[in-house]
């Protein structure tokens, strides 16, 4: 399987990019010349891993007949200070609410997805620290 991305220079710092059939803006941020016009493109690739891994858990969590209220996948990434600046560290937080969730069900969901499924954390894994949490209903469950 082969996948394509193109961007094309708007103005400024601004980039139009085309992945799939959809066209966004990307865009710098201000102290590089960018004007607010869309992300920037790190920031993507914490939207490429929540998004990956999101899709892995409530598939998973689905076929294990698990009823998740709501769900959301957080990022937070520490980027180096110096050039290229590149992610160093990147928390991962699983977000549930709901009744009756099965922590060892939830756990589990979220270590397939880590260790066999999700490419976009397979891809960061070797240069980047990657760590996660579990959080349910509000309460910390997991944390490493």
């Amino acid at each position: 399987m082969a996948m394509q991305a193109n961007v094309v220079w708007k103005d400024g710092m601004a980039f139009e990019a085309h992945l799939d059939g959809f066209n966004f803006t990307i865009d710098a941020h201000e102290k590089f010349g960018g004007r607010k016009l869309g992300p920037m493109p790190k920031g993507l690739t914490l939207v490429s891993l929540a998004g990956c891994t999101a899709m892995d858990v409530i598939s998973i969590l689905q076929k294990m007949r698990v009823k998740v209220d709501s769900f959301e996948v957080a990022t937070d990434g520490v980027l180096t200070e110096e050039h290229p600046k590149k992610f160093l560290e990147i928390v991962i937080k699983y977000i549930f609410k709901g009744t009756d969730l099965p922590l060892e069900k939830i756990k589990s969901a979220v270590t397939l997805s880590m260790e066999t499924y999700c490419g976009v954390y397979a891809t960061l894994k070797p240069t980047v620290k990657l760590s996660h949490q579990i959080i349910i209903n509000g309460q910390a469950a997991v944390e490493d």
